[in-house]
């Protein structure tokens, strides 16, 4: 455990509760989207699941940058791009959101000999 994991002794749980927001939260977008609803409807969801998903990335990157490097951090860059391919192709939204949504559950109950691989120093660096 490094340093600044031991420094954030809360962090586990305020992972678990975002984390259940976050999830939440991207059902009804998901939902929300496969019903025909737009942004306007769909504001709040939408507007959550974001800020969820923010926070709980500076929760990781708050114990240290190299969480992009490794596996976890790899799998937020990818859901990242496929979000953002979701927004600029809206007539397959759906599509690219549930495909953001798999590689977010992957990366998130991947083996952590997995989530943690460094892709610069190759393994796991814990």
């Amino acid at each position: 455990m490094s340093a600044a994991e031991r420094r954030m002794t809360w962090s586990r749980a305020a992972q678990v509760a975002l984390r259940s927001v976050h999830i939440a939260a991207m059902g009804l977008v998901l939902g929300g989207i496969w019903l025909g609803g737009g942004y306007e409807r769909l504001r709040g969801a939408i507007l959550l699941t974001i800020a969820s998903g923010l926070l709980l990335a500076v929760i990781d990157l708050a114990k240290g940058p190299a969480f992009l490097l490794q596996g976890s951090g790899v799998a937020l860059l990818l859901k990242l791009a496929l979000l953002g391919l979701g927004c600029w192709f809206a007539g397959v939204r759906l599509q690219w959101y549930l495909a953001a949504t798999v590689v977010a559950s992957i990366g998130s109950h991947m083996p952590g000999a997995w989530r943690h691989f460094s892709f610069i120093k190759g393994g796991d660096p814990r």
